[in-house]
């Protein structure tokens, strides 16, 4: 008994020493540049199993809870996280927005890293998840459906939408109570991507009605996806299909429900094309791959729809429901967006899509709103040769960063958001920053950039533009009160109201407000 546990002892020895002198040789090969120090590898999705131990793990969320603080603790805005022990790695955060732009303007030199992405392809390959020819495949076929036709229709359908809201669900009443803004802003961009994006109108009074040969709508069925695509992927299949407790149940059968819904929707249009010319991202994705060279499969189809789906629908549903959260707890700068859309709309006329240009001031406090919660904390590189980047401090010093082939990069949205370098008082919500000529366009990333910059960003944008400013024209927003909440101070209650988790885009956790009739 003793020898054998002589011979553990050794062998936990031996692997502990070379951890050690592996560890040893990344913190060599990046010339020990300031960073974490950690015994365990926590990035991605494990992360927020951890709390805060120094040397052992950073904390679960804190890309997003420390911000830009790390950061200003080392003195650089690229900082290095080496880990010794298990998924020993070396990564690099990055906040420096040159750097940054050195990363997405080379994509040879600083690829996608796909793998981490693979929890986006359980209905096929799609132009999120792939890379080199495939991603160009993708792109050439998927480029083509975000049009200045397309942000038209996303424009009006929107107002039609909003329209429906107030006429036929909130009527006459001159206070309506939502417990949390998500229960209003998920179903508006769901009815949003639903026609602009595949050509299906769906009424508000028709949003929990169960299609016949369904089990839920669809609009439950995504947003339970959206939020367990994690969950799904550390879910081997055969424990799925047996689905032991209720909440696999609903998930196993939310997957197969939306995978449904989609293969109806292509069926359905492959057996009635539409007569007249259509401008949905779908109509456009079928016409640009019956081009044989790029054709799709029906599996690559369906991929590139779940995703237009998961972006149009919960990254924009979430940026409204802080966007609105914003106006509630700053009314002065919700009076002048409200006179900023008034003076557009003269005459009690609603805005119209060639009106967008001339709402800069909603367009700005969108933008601010998206600087201080951008949709994700990290966007992912990877290191594909051995290379270099040249950094300078905050105090004007600079130095070389060897960044060794293999390592990975995390390219810190809230640390570059909050980066005082760029942004003056950047804990402040201060939407006249977007206002002037020269703000800091390389430093503003909630839609990645580069050549893997979002296709739809013009398409969320608009959407949110077009649903804030039918808002704001009609009510009054305030954040609602409650007798538990009493006596709360400002700061209290803006960490409360805007608390969010973690999921595939940051997701509020609950945004009380009070819609009052002007």
């Amino acid at each position: 008994m003793a020898s054998r546990l002589l011979v553990l002892l050794a062998a936990l020895a031996l692997f502990a020493l070379r951890a050690f002198a592996r560890f040893r040789r990344a913190v060599h090969a990046i010339s020990n540049h300031p960073g974490y120090r950690t015994l365990l590898n926590t990035l991605g999705p494990i992360e927020n199993f951890f709390p805060r131990i120094p040397g052992v793990a950073p904390g679960a969320f804190h890309m997003w809870k420390r911000k830009h603080r790390d950061f200003e603790e080392h003195g650089w805005d690229v900082i290095t996280y080496v880990t010794a022990f298990i998924g020993s790695s070396t990564n690099f955060y990055v906040a420096d927005a040159d750097v940054i732009k050195e990363i997405t303007t080379h994509r040879s030199r600083f690829p996608k890293p796909i793998e981490q992405y693979k929890v986006l392809t359980f209905f096929g390959g799609n132009i999120v998840a792939s890379e080199g020819e495939h991603w160009k495949r993708y792109r050439k076929i998927a480029a083509p459906a975000f049009s200045e036709r397309n942000n038209k229709l996303v424009w009006d359908e929107t107002r039609l939408i909003m329209q429906d809201l107030f006429t036929n669900v909130w009527g006459e009443r001159a206070e309506i109570h939502v417990d949390h803004a998500v229960d209003i802003t998920l179903p508006i961009a769901l009815f949003v991507i639903g026609v602009a994006g595949f050509g299906r109108r769906i009424p508000w009074q028709d949003e929990d009605v169960v299609p016949a040969g369904h089990t839920m709508t669809l609009k439950t069925a995504l947003h339970t996806v959206s939020e367990n695509v994690f969950t799904r992927l550390l879910i081997p299949d055969w424990l799925l299909r047996a689905a032991p407790t209720a909440r696999l149940a609903r998930i196993r059968d939310a997957f197969a429900e939306l995978e449904q819904y989609m293969r109806e929707m292509i069926r359905a249009r492959r057996e009635h094309p539409a007569r007249e010319e259509r401008h949905d991202l779908f109509s456009s994705l079928l016409d640009a791959s019956k081009d044989a060279d790029v054709r799709l499969q029906d599996s690559e189809l369906i991929g590139n729809m779940f995703i237009f789906m998961l972006a149009g629908h919960e990254t924009t549903a979430h940026t409204l429901c802080y966007m609105l959260a914003m106006l509630a707890m700053h009314p002065e700068v919700q009076d002048k967006m409200y006179e900023s859309v008034r003076c557009v709309t003269q005459n009690g006329r609603l805005p119209e899509y060639e009106d967008m240009r001339s709402l800069s001031y909603c367009e700005a406090v969108l933008y601010e709103t998206l600087r201080m919660f951008p949709p994700v904390s990290s966007i992912p590189k990877s290191v594909a040769e051995d290379t270099a980047i040249t950094i300078t401090n905050a105090d004007g010093e600079r130095t070389t960063v060897p960044m060794p082939k293999g390592s990975s990069i995390s390219i810190h949205t809230p640390g570059l958001h909050y980066n005082p370098r760029y942004w003056r008082d950047p804990h402040t919500f201060r939407p006249e920053r977007f206002l002037a000529a020269d703000w800091p366009r390389d430093a503003f990333l909630p839609f990645s950039a580069g050549p893997r910059a979002c296709l739809g960003r013009r398409f969320s944008e608009t959407e949110s533009v077009a649903a804030a400013a039918m808002l704001v024209l009609r009510y009054r927003i305030a954040v609602a009160d409650e007798p538990r909440f009493a006596g709360e101070g400002a700061r209290a209650r803006f960490e409360r109201v805007t608390a969010s988790r973690p999921g595939v885009t940051m997701t509020p956790t609950r945004v009380p407000l009070v819609f009052r009739r002007r």
